[in-house]
């Protein structure tokens, strides 16, 4: 488990040893002596591909809760595949391990995936990509280890219950992370999990809560015969709770 080693609110002091583009994007989307996040709670809106076999986009609407001390998330999404028509998907990663559960129409199950070793790799990998919604958890103190690569590139490294990844993060000219890539994550394709090249971008930050956080995102899979875009939303609402 990660933990913030005693410490509830950010200090721009303790940024020094970090890499140019990651101290440059904290003092930017946070505030020095600002509480860490407890608990963030955000809705989304989009849409997603369910099948790299096929091109259609469905629609989307999501609720999350985060709890980067833990570190686990929840997702909970209803996406339109007909008319009148829905599965609900619901994705955790909880006390090291990662979870997918699909259902038609809120009742029927259709597929469940629970504490399998690439799955959990990959909630994993996911959780860290998507605490640009949550940069607290982003911190040295939450247990993330930075190595630089260039002004704009560092490589961030997270282990939790035994499992560690790595993601490339992306960051442009005004310190906002604009973009984050692993050659190696696990996903789930007709009915089996194999490893591929992830990328996620994101765009147009908005202060939220003291925090600045991307209101747009995408991300895909990059597969031999090229790139797999699979999610495009948008942040409707984020709330945080803070450490006290």
């Amino acid at each position: 488990m990660t933990s913030t080693e005693g410490y509830t609110k950010v200090a721009f002091s303790r940024f020094e040893q970090l890499p140019l583009p990651v101290a440059r994007y904290f003092q930017l989307v946070l505030r020095d002596g600002q509480p860490l996040i407890r608990i963030a709670r955000f809705s989304q809106k989009g849409e997603l591909r369910i099948n790299e076999k096929n091109d259609k986009w469905s629609p989307f609407e999501a609720n999350q809760i985060v709890v980067p001390a833990a570190p686990g998330f929840q997702w909970n999404a209803r996406i339109s595949i007909a008319p009148l028509l829905h599965v609900q998907v619901c994705d955790t990663y909880v006390a090291g391990k990662g979870s997918g559960r699909v259902s038609l129409m809120s009742a029927i199950a259709l597929a469940h995936d629970e504490d399998i070793r690439e799955l959990n790799s990959g909630a994993l990998h996911r959780y860290l990509a998507e605490a640009v919604w949550y940069p607290t958890a982003l911190l040295p103190d939450a247990g993330v280890k930075w190595s630089e690569v260039d002004n704009n590139t560092a490589i961030a490294t997270l282990t939790d219950s035994g499992i560690t990844v790595s993601l490339e993060f992306r960051f442009n000219h005004a310190g906002e992370v604009t973009g984050i890539y692993t050659p190696e994550r696990y996903g789930r394709f007709d009915g089996e999990y194999e490893l591929h090249p992830w990328e996620g971008h994101f765009r147009n930050y908005e202060e939220r809560n003291g925090i600045m956080v991307p209101m747009e995102g995408e991300v895909g899979w990059h597969f031999p015969d090229g790139w797999w875009s699979f999610w495009k939303g948008n942040i409707i609402q984020i709330n945080y709770d803070f450490m006290q």
